[in-house]
């Protein structure tokens, strides 16, 4: 089909559907090959916007959507997106472009659309584009596209992550509990210590345990390196105060979750007022090649994520979507990492389950699977990390201090090599 057009879904897909790739060429035209089917429809060639591709175009975005909008009857495969994917589309470019990039779209669609017989195609293309900026009202059917014409619109990718994580949790580890009896204040001090320690040194604050145990239990000076001394002690200040560590944020309105992750923020990073403690971020941040949730996209995809949270029933299933959450939108300039497992054991907490400690040891294990989950929509290594962490944790005594950092030597919890639990006892009952 020399001069054809990749068109209608497949010049957004740009891969078969269903094993059929649409062209529009100059006659009507199926092509049936081993795996792939070729579906010629009769219509113009290429138009101002199209895409040389080899010897074939690919539609513009404006063609391309005014092509799916077009009324046709079904046969066999169908050629034009779901309504609901196209809408998720042209508000995921609303996110990369700003009104801007719509207003294009909608100017360019207009002078395409006597040439491709689409005049009622437009109309709708244009509803669709008027209520995504608030200029017209529509109605709308994508949950993303809703949001956005509500005022609080989301990452529809990242939702889906949750979706996929608390699929996985509710599949296989509807029976992960390991409870333990209640501590003493001086256990509890230990226990927060040890984690804001392995917390920080995750996120390259790094100092010797008993300097870090010197300016957290003992309040030495903290004459060198300050601001990462008040960072450690920060977070130790936070998992150590029972009025939040014992909250669960699983029956929480969006209102009060937001006010919680803004106050448990603001005790994380209080030696750091640069960080602006306790604000949600407003510059885009990004981790390597990661980007995360853009500013105007944080409080909607929190509350769409919170409301995956509230169908999970046990602490470890909340613990485990609660951390990746608040990793994956990274609401904040700075302290996210901490922050998201700061909430994941007060899930676990409030629970009455033994926190989740991530050792020096496990660190690849834990970002590795974070961001296998992040990238490939991949749960389960995640979930088997924060498992094995989670038993690590129980079999811990944090009586005595000394001896609890000898057994954390012997594990080399401390080294970046494989962490070891087989000599610890069995999980405490």
């Amino acid at each position: 089909m020399p001069g054809a057009v990749i068109s209608h879904r497949s010049a957004f897909e740009m891969i078969p559907h269903e094993g059929t790739l649409f062209l529009t060429a100059r006659y009507e035209r199926t092509l049936r090959l081993p795996g792939l089917t070729l579906r010629g429809i009769r219509g113009p060639g290429p138009q101002p916007g199209d895409m040389r591709v080899l010897d074939l175009h690919r539609a513009s975005d404006a063609r391309a959507s005014l092509e799916n909008l077009k009324a046709t009857r079904v046969r066999g495969v169908s050629r034009a997106l779901p309504r609901p994917d196209l809408e998720e589309r042209l508000e995921r470019m609303l996110q990369l472009g700003g009104e801007q990039a719509l207003n294009q779209l909608r100017d360019d669609a207009r002078e395409l659309a006597p040439a491709l017989d689409a005049l009622n195609a437009l109309e709708s293309l244009e509803q669709v584009l008027g209520a995504l900026m608030h200029t017209r009202k529509s109605t709308l059917v994508a949950r993303s596209a809703v949001a956005r014409a509500s005022g609080r619109p989301f990452d529809e990718r990242r939702v889906r992550l949750f979706e996929v994580l608390a699929q996985e949790l509710t599949q296989s580890w509807a029976d992960t509990h390991r409870p333990i009896p209640p501590m003493l204040s001086h256990e509890r001090a230990h226990l927060a210590f040890v984690e804001a320690y392995f917390s920080n040194f995750i996120e390259g604050t790094r100092f010797e345990v008993d300097e870090a145990e010197q300016i957290v239990l003992h309040d030495a000076p903290m004459t060198s390196r300050p601001a990462d001394a008040h960072d450690i002690l920060g977070t130790y200040r936070l998992l150590f105060d029972e009025s939040e560590m014992r909250v669960s944020m699983g029956g929480f309105a969006y209102e009060d979750f937001s006010a919680a992750l803004r106050r448990r923020h603001a005790t994380l990073l209080a030696g750091r007022p640069e960080a602006r403690p306790g604000d949600f971020k407003r510059q885009h941040n990004r981790a390597g090649n990661t980007h995360f949730v853009s500013p105007e996209l944080v409080e909607g995809t929190l509350e769409q994520g919170l409301g995956v949270l509230t169908q999970l029933t046990t602490g470890f299933q909340r613990a485990a979507l609660m951390m990746f959450l608040v990793a994956e939108v990274h609401p904040f300039d700075d302290g996210n990492g901490r922050l998201s497992r700061a909430m994941m054991n007060a899930e676990l907490w409030s629970d009455g389950e033994a926190r989740i400690l991530v050792p020096t040891a496990y660190r690849t294990d834990y970002l590795g699977t974070l961001r296998r989950l992040s990238r490939d929509a991949a749960p389960r290594d995640f979930v088997r990390m924060l498992d094995r962490a989670h038993e690590f944790t129980a079999r811990l005594d944090f009586e005595d201090m000394q001896e609890l950092k000898q057994t954390l030597e012997r594990c080399n919890a401390f080294d970046d090599t494989e962490l070891r639990i087989l000599r610890l006892p069995k999980e405490r009952a």
